[in-house]
């Protein structure tokens, strides 16, 4: 939702609700009114003490007969009430302020609502709610609602600041006649609904989000989002872009010459449809994903030969130097030969070599530029950018995916832009592609290079870490290598690692770190050598020991998640994954993909603690069920919704708010095909219901 620009009140000068309002984000209307209930409660009548029963919530009208602080068994607030008919019960709050004691005087009629239990000494509602009334005090007419809040915002300030909102947002409809799908509410209806339903309502069906009213928020919040992907999609097709067509005898023909591999059917098609947008002048904005493995660089390379080839440059960024090492290795290897300059360009490259590099970029004497976020960095200039490859973009920040759009502005060329390829191995279920990825082409890789041998993947408790040592020295006898992977406990942001995520089991303080295990698997396995690669070490030392790896003088890496992608060593053949309960699915997927790389067989361990939380028991039987990226990306988005999937908490926003993508794909599709419809008859609407629903968050959607 859009947010208000700074009030000219200071904040330390507001009270604590209203810091903690715009703490939440609720300090427009149309935020207040968008900011829906959790459950409800049931103040519409009142239940006669002789009626009720234990175990029931209920509400009851009494007055205070006595109220006292008693001592023991510990300290408490002891009210007792009795009714018109002379029924009595005992309100007890361990928890209490003078407040409390102002409003229980004896004498004071009180209705409270709670939990009703058959104590000791009679009937007794622990720490209910309740509130002073006189004898003729209305019920509420309709279920009183329960908001998201905070310790310092409590319910009943925020209750008339949400209904305020109610007041004053601009509800209106701003869509024609027969956009909305038939049966569903007006949108200020559905909202007075979902905030204060009827006594009557069945509430499963608003738990659910079946209810029609909720039904029209999931259908506007999806139109919203595929109106903005449309209009990014035209804004894109307005621009110019370098027409890139490649010779038949030129860089292109002869890079496929010279590969010693062919490409798989998938991999010629890919090919084909980027050739095929690199060549229609207009900016192409296409994401290429495939599994781990699939082949992805070389189509990459491909790419960047036929920018060349037409007398323009190209750069590749990737997350990670490793990644980013990687891919220049490959490249090195397949276009130097034919005559290609390619610079490198990374954080830790300074002083002269920098310097040099960024002449040959600036002179354009340097044709494809190979790095990390340092390519997108103020002072990199380029002669003649005509492509951009960006390499599991997932993994940028939303500010990092921006500033590389801005540097794809051509000098001078203000509606000129190069064409942008981004790749993944983390695949992108269907829905997504038709929400988040809706203004992109996709180019998929289903099928991988011959050769690859399948991945085994065992779950193993910790307690049989020794018998994996056993294992590990048999494999090491047969000439095998092996990658032994840790959690990371702190983040190193140069090396794109990140701590893996907390849950039920063990507190971070005792995960076993990748130093302790080194040194343990070193002790344990006598005159192997045992290597170790985390965050911490520089850029020259990391590629030293990633030397010695791939060249087989380690016999065993132990590493964080600096080597979740683009690390190749074929020989390596089997992965142990430390307290796999603590990764994602695509991180686990990822580190798999490390081993299976060459012709011999191989084994991914993943090895946890318990108790396992349900989430972590999800993950690892999805990774011991199959080996299928697309199949893995779908219970992914399953477990953890697309905000997490889609990293949307780099943004600090969730992207999509009150539609699920597994449950709503009916409403997706009507959303998706009334978005070109609105689009071309009615631009005017569709902007206004765009600034509604989406203000602030275009700039993410586009990133």
């Amino acid at each position: 939702m859009p947010r208000m620009p700074s009030p000219t009140t200071s904040p330390a000068a507001k009270s604590g609700p209203a810091r903690a309002l715009e703490t939440l984000g609720l300090n427009t209307p149309i935020a207040l009114a968008l900011h829906l209930p959790l459950r409800y409660e049931d103040e519409t009548s009142l239940t006669p003490l002789a009626q009720a029963r234990p175990g029931d919530t209920l509400q009851i009208e009494a007055v205070v007969q006595d109220a006292r602080v008693e001592l023991r068994p510990r300290r408490q607030l002891v009210v007792r009430l009795v009714d018109d008919v002379g029924e009595t019960l005992v309100l007890r709050f361990v928890n209490f302020y003078p407040s409390h004691q102002k409003t229980l005087q004896p004498g004071a009629r009180i209705r409270a609502r709670g939990e009703l239990r058959g104590g000791f000494f009679g009937r007794e509602m622990v720490h209910p709610q309740f509130k002073a009334v006189q004898p003729d005090t209305p019920l509420a007419a309709v279920l009183t609602p329960v908001y998201p809040t905070t310790a310092a915002l409590p319910q009943a300030y925020l209750r008339k600041a949400v209904a305020s909102g109610l007041l004053r947002a601009n509800l209106g409809e701003v869509l024609p006649a027969g956009v909305v799908p038939a049966g569903l509410p007006p949108l200020r209806e559905a909202l007075l609904f979902l905030h204060h339903p009827p006594p009557n309502t069945a509430l499963a069906t608003v738990e659910d989000h079946s209810h029609p009213a909720w039904q029209r928020l999931k259908f506007e919040e999806l139109l919203a989002q595929q109106l903005a992907q449309a209009q990014s999609r035209r804004e894109r097709a307005l621009l110019a872009a370098p027409v890139l067509v490649a010779r038949p005898d030129g860089l292109h023909a002869q890079l496929l010459a010279t590969l010693p591999f062919r490409l798989t059917g998938a991999q010629q098609r890919v090919t084909h449809e980027i050739a095929a947008d690199l060549g229609l002048g207009r900016p192409m904005h296409r994401l290429l994903q495939g599994d781990v493995g699939a082949g992805k660089t070389v189509v990459a390379a491909l790419a960047a030969a036929v920018a060349i080839d037409a007398g323009w440059q190209c750069a590749l960024m990737a997350p990670t130097e490793i990644l980013a090492e990687q891919h220049f290795a490959k490249l090195v290897q397949w276009l130097q030969p034919l005559g290609v300059q390619v610079a490198w360009l990374t954080g830790s490259k300074r002083g002269k070599a920098r310097d040099r590099a960024l002449a040959a970029v600036a002179s354009g004497e340097a044709a494809l530029v190979v790095g990390t976020h340092a390519v997108i960095q103020g002072d990199v200039q380029f002669a003649r950018l005509g492509l951009a490859v960006v390499d599991e973009q997932h993994r940028f920040g939303v500010a990092q995916r921006l500033a590389l759009r801005r540097k794809l502005q051509l000098p001078g060329e203000r509606q000129t832009e190069p064409h942008l390829l981004m790749m993944t191995a983390t695949p992108i279920p269907r829905t997504l592609a038709m929400t988040y990825f809706a203004d992109l082409e996709v180019s998929t890789i289903d099928e991988l290079p011959p050769g690859r041998t399948p991945i085994v993947t065992k779950l193993i408790a910790d307690n049989r870490r020794d018998e994996l040592i056993a294992r590990i020295r048999d494999e090491i006898a047969q000439g095998k290598q092996i990658y032994w992977v840790c959690p990371l406990i702190e983040a190193a942001e140069d090396t794109g690692e990140a701590p893996a995520k907390p849950a039920r089991g063990k507190p971070m303080a005792e995960l076993r770190n990748a130093t302790e295990t080194h040194a343990q698997l070193s002790a344990a396995l006598s005159g192997v050598e045992v290597g170790l690669i985390h965050g911490r070490l520089k850029p020259a030392e990391k590629a030293a020991v990633m030397a010695r790896f791939k060249a087989g003088e380690l016999a065993v890496l132990v590493a964080t998640t600096v080597i979740e992608v683009g690390v190749d060593v074929p020989n390596a053949s089997l992965m142990v994954v430390e307290h796999a309960e603590r990764f994602g699915l695509a991180q686990l997927h990822q580190l798999r993909g490390r081993v299976g790389r060459g012709e011999v067989a191989s084994v991914c361990v993943l090895m946890y603690s318990t108790p396992l939380s349900d989430s972590g028991k999800q993950r690892l039987r999805a990774m011991a069920e199959t080996n299928d990226g697309f199949e893995i990306a779908r219970r992914d988005l399953e477990i953890r919704g697309p905000g997490e999937f889609m990293g949307a908490r780099q943004s600090g926003d969730a992207l999509l708010r009150f539609a699920d993508l597994a449950e709503d794909a009916p409403l997706l599709a009507q959303a998706r095909r009334q978005a070109s419809w609105l689009l071309d008859r009615h631009p005017q609407a569709a902007q206004a219901h765009v600034t509604r629903w989406l203000g602030h968050q275009l700039d993410y959607l586009k990133a």
